[in-house]
């Protein structure tokens, strides 16, 4: 589906775009006809509107987009969405170079529909565009893009091994290196948790690896949570609970979007991309509650839920991932409920050992408009992971505090030298909103970028 293009192929509808405190100052420089066709509409000017102003004749002269606030990328997201099909340009007038890529991001978000299964799809609005002027805001739409189809994709058509294969494919594209721990030999290089928590599945587990960039830049290493689908093993999950876990492997597809983005602007860091893809399934020899777990790191682990499995996977590939010492470690999961219920489903929660890294996302959360929430890494809740017969047990001992609990729990695997930052995202909308349809969803990931940009660009 095409939503942008560099060239009008007809005539071009022409889209103003205009902040509602500032309409007024606007219609005095519109014609009479338009100012009367505007004020006939009664306008409601505390919620975005998209107006059709007609010719005279009664034909489409242009649209007006009345937004109230011109900094935030979900307002644009309605225009495109009020359109039909056709070809569009945006006029500059009165918008920064800032709000104008915003627009344009917000322009592909909106149209965003995956794909995959539909035979039939409508013909969406094209905006015509410099695309290599705003080369960045397209990045990122395919980045984005990239983590919804991810998700969105059924888990008969995005287990382990397509996994591996997208991420194969996303390090051909950018000439990065690929390879990938698979099965029986995961226990042979050391990947104990790993292995045991996929063990139950037909499809093999595997720790897939990406590395891209020069080999003396900084070192950035992300890791994403790929747990194709979640039963919750043995402590099988309600199927409510169930029916959308498909989205579980949303952390690996988060820092496979994140990956893309990086390497497109061609960001100067050495990065490193780790992802855990299993399959918690059951059958004869799943992993039970009360087993105890070695790890990668020599931290034996009680089960005490085998529905606490994300952190078991991750604790493999976050010891990997510190032996290099890296300047920066992100891992992204679709970890806790218990972030859900203190924040909702919108805003991912983000842990970190270094308070400078909650103040640098949370001013650049303000700038983006893309929430993400810091929450702390209290120490004294490690007594809830206590275990009598291991070092750590995988599962709280109180319900209380769950995504803290969790945190702390991964934070036993950083080595203390290595900064760290840790997201429990939703990876999923819940219900249809402009530019955000129900289904798979990038959360932080402008916000985070931004970030890493600021970092290894200033």
């Amino acid at each position: 589906m095409v939503y942008y293009a560099e060239k009008a192929t007809g005539t071009t509808i022409n889209i103003q775009v205009v902040a509602s405190a500032q309409l007024d100052t606007w219609l005095q420089q519109a014609s009479g006809f338009t100012k009367n066709w505007v004020a006939s509409l009664k306008l409601n000017l505390k919620k975005n509107q998209v107006v059709f102003l007609p010719t005279k004749t009664g034909s489409i002269d242009s649209v007006l987009a009345i937004l109230t606030d011109l900094n935030n990328l979900w307002e644009y997201a309605c225009i495109p969405k009020a359109l039909t099909s056709g070809e569009y340009v945006i006029d500059t007038q009165g918008l920064s170079a800032e709000q104008y890529s915003l627009a344009v991001l917000a322009w592909g978000l909106a149209n965003y529909q995956f794909q995959r299964y539909t035979s039939s799809l409508p013909a969406k609005p094209v905006l015509i565009i410099d695309l290599q002027a705003y080369k960045q805001s397209l990045s990122m739409f395919k980045a984005i893009s990239l983590v919804r189809d991810l998700i969105n994709t059924p888990t008969e058509d995005m287990g382990p091994e397509h996994l591996a294969k997208a991420t194969s494919d996303l390090a051909e594209s950018f000439n990065a290196q690929f390879k990938q721990v698979v099965g029986d030999e995961l226990v042979a290089q050391n990947y104990p948790a790993i292995y045991a928590v996929g063990r139950a599945s037909h499809r093999e587990s595997r720790l897939l690896e990406l590395l891209w960039g020069d080999e003396n830049a900084p070192k950035l290493t992300l890791v994403g949570k790929g747990v194709c689908f979640d039963t919750g093993g043995l402590d099988l999950k309600p199927s409510s609970f169930m029916r959308h876990m498909k989205k579980d492997m949303g952390g690996a597809a988060h820092v496979l979007g994140l990956a893309y983005m990086i390497m497109s602007q061609q960001l100067p860091v050495r990065l490193r991309v780790l992802i855990p893809a299993v399959e918690n399934a059951i059958g004869g020899n799943a992993y039970r509650p009360g087993d105890v777990l070695q790890t990668r790191k020599g931290i034996s682990v009680e089960v005490g839920n085998t529905d606490a499995e994300g952190r078991l996977v991750l604790a493999d590939a976050l010891a990997d991932a510190c032996e290099e010492k890296p300047d920066l470690l992100i891992d992204m999961a679709t970890l806790t409920g218990a972030a859900r219920v203190a924040l909702g489903t919108d805003i991912p929660v983000f842990f970190t050992n270094q308070q400078s890294f909650a103040t640098d996302l949370s001013q650049q959360s303000m700038e983006t408009k893309e929430l993400v929430w810091p929450l702390p890494l209290y120490s004294d809740y490690r007594e809830y992971l206590n275990s009598s017969v291991a070092d750590i047990s995988n599962d709280s001992s109180s319900r209380y505090g769950g995504a803290i609990a969790a945190a702390i729990f991964l934070q036993e695997f950083i080595q203390e030298n290595v900064n760290w930052l840790h997201f429990d995202i939703m990876a999923w909308n819940t219900k249809s909103k402009p530019g955000r349809p129900e289904g798979g969803e990038a959360m932080g990931l402008r916000t985070l970028y931004r970030m890493l940009e600021q970092r290894y660009t200033a």
